[in-house]
């Protein structure tokens, strides 16, 4: 009998040679194991161009995820656990061919803790959702003042360099997603997506929040000129964004409570990441900078590019509140 897969075909795949459909094993009120179901997913007998679409809602999603944080959690560990995971925090669905294509740019600098734990987590989150996804982590190089917004600006530059990414999320090192319901595709609008976190007793702290996890369509991105460079410290630069949304003609878009859900790893303030004294004046100005801060005028130095074998790490000097000079 020769069986033929249509790309439109929904929620099908091989297991012993055989057609199956792929029936829920969780109960999705209680949190579960965020590796369960990855022993379902199978390569079948069949070659890339033959594989069916994967359907609009993935078959392995499982709902609740329980989040502890193992002490003693190795880079590879992870490796051993995510097989299909290619150099560069590479991934395509092995069973179908995705419909979705999301960059992760996470900006780091000494979290490499914070950071195991979140690629543990969301390598097979993401897997479970069927996208075809990479994961960037951009490394600020040296010891000056942190600058996320700038980070996340860079990271957006260097990703739509290897592919034509239809979504990009930018996420803190130390959330991790409680919910596999909780999509990371992009929508009509630009999407917050962590809005409830623990830290704030699962409730958004403010309508305008913007911090922790958002996603915008590259169209987006640049409708509204990416995000500032010059909040140098903590604090501030999530509410920027939040205005560039609206004054770009856009709105916020939000999945729902339920699904939006985020535990924080606990931390003190790193040392080079202190409040930003200037943050409320800055913000002040917004509505007159926007236009002349962001993806126009993004300067920094790409010192080097490695392939990891969980995610690619872009290393930038990204200068200083004074501009691009090095002290010497």
């Amino acid at each position: 009998m020769i069986l033929v897969l249509f790309r439109h075909a929904a929620g099908i795949f091989y297991k012993g040679g055989t057609l199956t459909m792929l029936a829920s094993l969780h109960n999705a009120s209680l949190p579960g194991d965020v590796y369960a179901n990855l022993s379902l997913i199978a390569r079948p007998p069949l070659p890339p161009d033959d594989l069916p679409y994967c359907p609009e809602v993935s078959p392995f999603l499982g709902g609740p995820i329980r989040v502890t944080f193992p002490p003693y959690l190795t880079l590879e560990d992870i490796v051993r656990k995510n097989p299909y995971v290619s150099k560069g925090g590479r991934y395509r669905p092995p069973d179908c061919d995705s419909i979705h294509k999301t960059a992760v740019i996470i900006p780091h600098r000494n979290r490499e803790q914070h950071l195991k734990y979140l690629l543990y987590y969301l390598h097979p989150f993401l897997q479970r959702q069927q996208l075809s996804y990479g994961i960037y982590i951009i490394h600020q190089a040296e010891n000056y003042i942190f600058n996320r917004a700038k980070l996340l600006n860079v990271g957006f530059k260097e990703a739509m360099k290897d592919e034509d990414w239809d979504c990009i999320f930018f996420h803190d090192v130390d959330l991790i997603p409680e919910d596999d319901r909780n999509m990371y595709t992009c929508d009509r609008f630009p999407k917050h997506v962590a809005i409830a976190m623990d830290k704030f007793g699962y409730k958004l702290p403010y309508k305008t929040y913007f911090g922790g996890v958002a996603a915008l369509s590259p169209e987006q991105y640049m409708k509204m000129n990416g995000f500032p460079n010059n909040y140098w410290g903590w604090g501030g630069e999530d509410d920027d964004i939040a205005v560039r949304v609206a004054l770009s003609g856009m709105v916020i878009s939000r999945p729902s409570v339920q699904y939006g859900r985020y535990r924080m790893i606990k931390h003190g303030h790193d040392k080079g990441n202190e409040q930003n004294p200037k943050r409320f004046n800055l913000l002040a100005k917004t509505k007159r900078t926007w236009k002349q801060d962001g993806m126009n005028t993004l300067e920094y130095q790409l010192l080097s590019k490695e392939l990891q074998p969980l995610y690619t790490n872009i290393t930038v000097f990204i200068g200083t509140e004074k501009g691009m000079q090095r002290s010497t």
